[in-house]
């Protein structure tokens, strides 16, 4: 019986092409963010749901509550995380020029890290000086 590696062309070993090895564990992360977010965004839906009609300051204080400020950042990295794995997903399928591919997933990666250290500035700020 041949090994796998013995199946590709001469060609496809010498440019290093075949299995990248990585694909299961990017399907897999992105199933267990997705498992994660369920229960993540249930919570959220909800204390958005209980606070509905509330003052300002007293959402503030909900937020700024260190369960929650912890919870709230647990979705958020979740949510940025299954967003950057996704998007991947889209890059690599529907994007076949490789210069287009690179700039894109630059980009990508620029703004969902900027957005998660928005995100996490906020939450901090709203945990440690409340809503001033």
């Amino acid at each position: 019986m041949k090994k796998a590696a013995d199946l590709r062309t001469p060609l496809s070993r010498v440019r290093g092409l075949g299995a990248a090895r990585s694909s299961t564990h990017h399907w897999w992360i992105e199933r267990m963010t997705s498992l994660a977010l369920i229960p993540l965004s249930v919570w959220f839906l909800i204390g958005l749901i209980s606070h509905l009609g509330v003052s300002r300051e007293t959402a503030a204080a909900w937020l700024s509550q260190p369960f929650t400020s912890i919870t709230f950042a647990a979705l958020m990295f979740v949510t940025f995380i299954h967003a950057k794995m996704g998007l991947q997903v889209i890059i690599d399928d529907y994007v076949h020029t490789e210069w287009r591919k690179h700039a894109l997933v630059v980009f990508k990666d620029t703004c969902i890290y900027a957005l998660a250290l928005a995100t996490l500035f906020a939450i901090m700020k709203l945990y440690f000086s409340g809503i001033n």
